[in-house]
């Protein structure tokens, strides 16, 4: 507590200019220079130019200021520290670690001239399949809240201002600037907005970014109720209200909703459109105004026009953050299997395989706009390598061909045999295959790029779908893999026979699907493969290929597996297959599963570390090694701390923020988490019972459950106290329980509180997180964790008074290490 409070004090001695004493000041200063503004310059200040700057006016002395992508470290301006994944930190559990890294960024942004950094994502992890969820904090409004606020007060301790985004109801990747979000409003306040309006009412964050999707028919950039009715009203947030980059659809409903900032530049809020708009009172001058002054406002709150942004006396290649950012994925590596393996003994190991298409170079941090390139990224292959330094051979090996080489290998022969091209390829100018082809040629492969897919190819010929017919005719018999992948909002089908083996419809967005089957060598099967053109935003890309088992393997990585003490198999995602704009498969990429099962086979003592933004599908493995570690997308430094935690020099002590599901089928949102029917509406009818408070109300046990983490040492918890008994509605409820580490090596835990509110006139989660608490202690030390449970924290958000209720009746207090394993209950009572 001493370091929390620490923290806290030098927060507050390090904050830019916005203090209380200060307003009146500041409000003085933008009116001065309101009253030097014409109307034009005005408008011109509210939409952004050069990409990713809000321009200067001279007249007042305001600079030009800069933003940045951020989330894992500073983007766009070269190398710079790449911290891990947010979900990974999330894993740490440990807001004093988040405002660290916060920090860190902030001093990265400074070094580099950034006046806004846009992150922290706050989104909430609804499924597997979602594409950024790597950069948001997790499933628990409250565990994303708190990290939060840690992460915007180190950011803006550093004079940058924070943008917390994606404000709200982006919580998938496919076609994110057309869904629309369908959430009833008590769902919205105890789940998808709690951790938007901690950022604003405790951390005092300086920018908000709204999403692209619509929420209940109107766009986010659109939407009053939220921007001005929830966010500036309720809330009183002073910030500024900015674009995502081209959300904004008209300029007139935007500005009069509450928009301040259309990013990259004023394709709506610009003077053509809204000066007739003030002249005929679509908008008032107040609301133009309005903007302004948040602008000025801000902007004065952090200093910037009383010195230069960039601070050239910070390091670009910062050594801090070297260090934190390695102490950072030391502390969210999440050990989910151990039977008996690790930690692995470094003196008994002679020679160790690493093996996988993760294991080098390193894999820092998923696709998009979060991406940082780091000035040098530790591999696990490096990093197990120099921690083994000269004691044992570490043999190496990709154990997968890339998908470029499978491409290429696939050897398709033409329908009916003979010579020539093998692939017909019809093209329809209809989006459903139907009518006659526009236009019928050939090629050598089912490939394809397009910058508008409802424009012409090569040929000058317009479609919208296409149909590929070939024969295969495979030399070996045995398992062989078949591949799609197509871009963005367009549906497949992939018939082998007439029968389909792989499909995707308009509806759903993922990277790379792949199906597997035996095969007969020599025999001839007809190969289909039909596309809908159904995507609006950006190219388009079409790839088949098909590879057998023993070819898309390497005979290297299998006999590295059966010389070798011990396999190390780095499997999961990249930049590639898991990005922004896009959803992911619930599988791993292609040839992984086959890739564990081999190595497995060979190796009895295989360990798999997965490098992935959340869980994936584990079925066809997971009972076939002893040790399983998710990884995260770990940064700069996750090789290094891989190894540590393999050979015990650190236990590992990350706990999911996740729930991870058995199968996608078990997981709560599975009915609603796509488009279901016709249009663009995603129902989020699971409700408030997403994630681990959707398994426990269904009943279903998932596979790893919200809040599990292995350790190598043990806890007990034990002395659990409340206090009152008998409360109040309006007081405060304390609690205390003791942890005591009961092993034999230094090691953290993650205390957790669960609230059960079982007589509730609402249906309630079984239980819902309401505090947590990060503990370190030495073998056989015990440390007595304290928590407070306010009237808020008992309380459900009541529609119909429009406010948070709480009800008299008995409550259930559940302590322990996870959702699921809770060695202490207790109960209280509340009366009127």
């Amino acid at each position: 507590m001493n370091q929390l409070r620490n923290i806290l004090i030098i927060t507050l001695l390090t904050l830019p200019c916005h203090s209380r004493a200060n307003e009146a000041e500041i409000e003085r200063r933008v009116e001065e220079m309101m009253a030097k503004l014409t109307v034009e310059r005005k408008i011109d200040l509210i939409g952004g130019v050069d990409g990713f700057y809000i321009r200067s006016l001279p007249e007042i002395g305001l600079p030009k200021m800069r933003l940045m992508d951020a989330s894992v470290g500073v983007r766009s301006a070269g190398p710079s520290t790449a911290y891990a994944a947010s979900i990974a930190l999330a894993a740490t559990w440990n807001p004093e670690l988040a405002q660290e890294v916060g920090t860190g960024i902030g001093r990265d942004a400074r070094a580099r001239g950034a006046h806004f950094l846009l992150g922290p994502g706050v989104n909430i992890y609804r499924a597997p399949q979602g594409g950024r969820n790597f950069e948001y904090l997790g499933e628990d409004p409250l565990l994303a809240a708190r990290l939060a606020v840690g992460y915007i007060r180190g950011i803006q301790s550093q004079g940058v201002i924070a943008t917390v985004k994606h404000f709200m109801g982006n919580n998938s990747e496919f076609d994110r600037h057309h869904t629309n979000s369908i959430i009833d409003e008590r769902t919205k306040r105890e789940i998808y907005l709690p951790a938007f309006e901690a950022a604003v009412k405790e951390a005092d964050v300086g920018a908000i970014m709204s999403s692209y999707n619509l929420v209940d028919g109107t766009y986010a950039s659109h939407h009053k109720p939220l921007l001005e009715g929830v966010l500036k009203g309720e809330w009183g947030f002073r910030g500024i209200v900015m674009s995502d980059w081209s959300a904004v659809h008209d300029g007139i409903a935007a500005a009069n909703a509450g928009m301040d900032l259309e990013m990259p530049s004023a394709s709506f809020m610009n003077r053509e459109l809204l000066l007739p708009a003030l002249k005929d009172d679509r908008v008032s001058q107040a609301t133009i105004d309005d903007k302004v002054r948040r602008i000025l406002r801000t902007a004065l709150r952090f200093g910037f026009f009383e010195r230069q942004q960039q601070d050239l006396t910070i390091p670009l290649n910062d050594p801090r953050g070297r260090e934190l950012a390695a102490r950072e994925a030391e502390e969210s590596i999440v050990l989910l299997k151990n039977e008996g393996i690790l930690p692995l003994k470094k003196d008994s190991i002679r020679k160790i395989a690493v093996i996988g298409p993760s294991a080098y170079p390193a894999v820092v941090g998923g696709g998009g706009s979060s991406q940082v390139t780091p000035f040098a990224g530790i591999s696990a292959l490096e990093g197990i390598t120099d921690f083994l330094g000269k004691d044992a051979v570490v043999m190496y090996d990709r154990g997968l061909l890339p998908m470029s080489e499978v491409l290429a290998k696939t050897r398709f022969t033409p329908v009916g045999g003979g010579s020539g091209p093998a692939v017909k390829i019809e093209q329809f100018s209809t989006n459903n295959l139907s009518g006659l082809p526009v236009s019928i040629r050939s090629s050598n492969g089912i490939a394809l790029f397009a910058e508008d897919p409802t424009g012409p190819d090569e040929l000058g010929q317009p479609f919208s779908s296409v149909r590929y017919t070939t024969t295969l005719v495979p030399e070996k018999s045995g398992m062989h893999h078949f591949f799609a992948n197509v871009s963005t909002r367009d549906g497949y089908r992939l018939f082998l026979d007439d029968q389909v083996i792989l499909s995707r419809s308009l509806d759903k967005s993922s990277s790379m699907l792949c199906h597997s089957m035996p095969l007969l060598a020599g025999r001839t099967y007809v190969l289909r493969f039909e596309v809908e053109f159904g995507q609006r935003w950006g190219p388009n890309k079409v790839e088949v290929g098909e590879i057998a088992n023993e070819d898309l393997l390497t005979p290297t990585a299998q006999l590295m597996a059966a010389q070798a003490d011990v396999a190390v198999v780095v499997a999961g995602y990249d930049t590639a297959t898991e990005a922004e704009s896009y959803d992911r498969t619930f599988a791993l990429p292609v040839g992984q599963d086959p890739l564990i099962q081999s190595v497995a086979a060979l190796n009895t003592h295989t360990i798999v570390a997965l490098v992935a933004g959340g869980a994936v599908d584990t079925a066809g493995w997971l009972d076939r090694v002893p040790a399983l570690l998710h990884l995260w997308y770990p940064g700069q430094e996750g090789g290094r701390a891989l190894a540590k935690v393999l050979f015990g020099e650190i236990s590992p002590s990350g706990h999911l923020p996740i729930s991870w599901e058995k199968t996608w089928a078990e997981n709560p949102v599975h009915h609603s988490y796509y488009i279901n029917g016709k249009g663009n509406d995603v129902h989020y009818s699971e409700g408030v019972f997403v994630g681990y408070r959707g398994y426990e109300q269904n009943r279903i046990k998932p596979l790893f459950p919200f809040g599990y983490g292995m350790s190598y040492s043990s806890f007990r918890y034990t002395n659990l106290k409340i206090s009152p008994q008998n409360a109040r509605i309006g007081e405060t409820v304390s609690l205390s329980f003791d942890v005591t580490n009961a092993g034999n090596m230094l090691a953290d835990d993650v205390a957790q509180l669960y609230l059960g509110d079982p007589v509730a006139s609402v249906p309630r989660p079984p239980k819902e997180l309401k505090g947590f608490q990060r503990v370190s202690l030495k073998p056989g030390e015990t440390t007595t964790v304290s928590f407070l449970i306010d009237p808020r924290a008992r309380s459900f958000y009541d529609i119909t008074t429009k406010e948070w209720k709480q009800e008299p009746g008995a409550f259930t207090v559940f302590v322990g290490p996870s959702s699921a394993e809770i060695p202490l209950t207790g109960t209280f009572q509340v009366k009127k």
